[in-house]
């Protein structure tokens, strides 16, 4: 879709993730060139810090979504990252999981309009939490009633606040079981989608409902998110199925699938100890798997703290840019 540019009035077609900027009340410009954003958005808008935004999403339950966030999460905290968690499903099992229930939640981002920041709560050292508990449901009613242009960019707008891209460095969201509106704001708000699949048969339906939804929400919303991983959860490597599935993932999406969290009784103790595995068991086979995950993450494609860094970026589809 072919854009203006802000700056010289240049007709062009946006293929960098630097072409787009979004301001702190969700207004959208676009610039040709490198120049001419540095010319729109000065010095200081033109080497802006960006958090990273990672959506942990499968629309099968089960898979463990929550798990693989809240460690995620945690373990990118242990090693000094600034780090935001956002719970956007109505079970509330983020802040369960690590045993805090903040005094407003996601929907009073979303539904009255709450300063984020206000909002998150500090948990452990360098990580915040956006808790959600069943009010989450009415904030689904609530962006059901809004315009059909802009149900689905609430999130992002909300987000989208200068103290949220520059406070922190991982903005990781915690996706519901379902593909609903909450889910199709996390994706418009995301860079990329991390996929926790389960070593079954089903699971692998899972996933082919995953990349039609995120085919959908670059069709129909403009926004291009990747699938950066696929995880496989919950692997026991004793049973033919599970060693199947995995050869099956890794056949289809290669050097985007992760090794495998493997079956541990330890992961699913910690959260009824209110602890992240870290916490819980650090000599366990689910911490090593889950810092080995925190190490890809880090490894990989970080947020450029200068904007020039993103003309590496694929040119297949823009991508907002705080």
């Amino acid at each position: 879709m072919e854009k203006t540019c802000s700056a010289c009035g240049q007709v062009f077609r946006p293929a960098f993730v630097f072409q787009i900027a979004v301001t702190a009340d969700g207004q959208r410009s676009h610039f040709c060139s490198l120049e001419c954003r540095k010319q729109g958005l000065g010095e200081e808008g033109f080497r802006a810090k960006r958090a990273r935004r990672i959506a942990i999403l499968n629309q099968k339950g089960g898979t463990g979504k929550t798990t693989t966030a809240v460690n995620l999460a945690a373990g990118l905290a242990e090693r000094e990252n600034e780090v935001l968690l956002i719970d956007t499903d109505a079970q509330g099992n983020v802040g369960v999981s690590l045993g805090v229930a903040g005094e407003r939640s996601l929907y009073h981002v979303l539904v009255e309009g709450a300063e984020p920041a206000e909002v998150a709560v500090p948990v452990r050292k360098h990580l915040d939490v956006i808790t959600s508990d069943a009010t989450l449901a009415a904030a689904e009613i609530w962006l059901a009633r809004q315009p059909v242009e802009a149900r689905s960019r609430v999130l992002t707008k909300r987000l989208n606040m200068m103290a949220i891209s520059r406070r922190y460095d991982y903005v990781i969201i915690d996706c519901g079981p379902s593909l609903n509106l909450l889910n199709q704001n996390a994706l418009s708000y995301a860079d990329e989608v991390i996929i926790p699949v389960t070593c079954d048969y089903l699971a692998l339906v899972g996933v082919k409902q995953v990349l039609r939804t995120i085919k959908d929400v670059e069709r129909h919303l403009g926004h291009a998110v990747r699938i950066s991983a696929v995880l496989p959860t919950f692997y026991d490597g004793r049973t033919r199925l599970a060693r199947e599935v995995l050869e099956t993932l890794q056949g289809h999406f290669k050097h985007k699938c992760l090794e495998p969290i493997r079956l541990n009784t330890r992961l699913a103790e910690a959260p009824s100890h209110k602890k992240t595995i870290f916490e819980y068991a650090p000599i366990s086979h689910g911490a090593a798997d889950y810092n080995r995950v925190c190490d890809w993450v880090l490894a990989s494609t970080a947020p450029a703290t200068d904007v020039a860094a993103s003309t590496q970026t694929e040119t297949a589809h823009p991508a907002e840019v705080a």
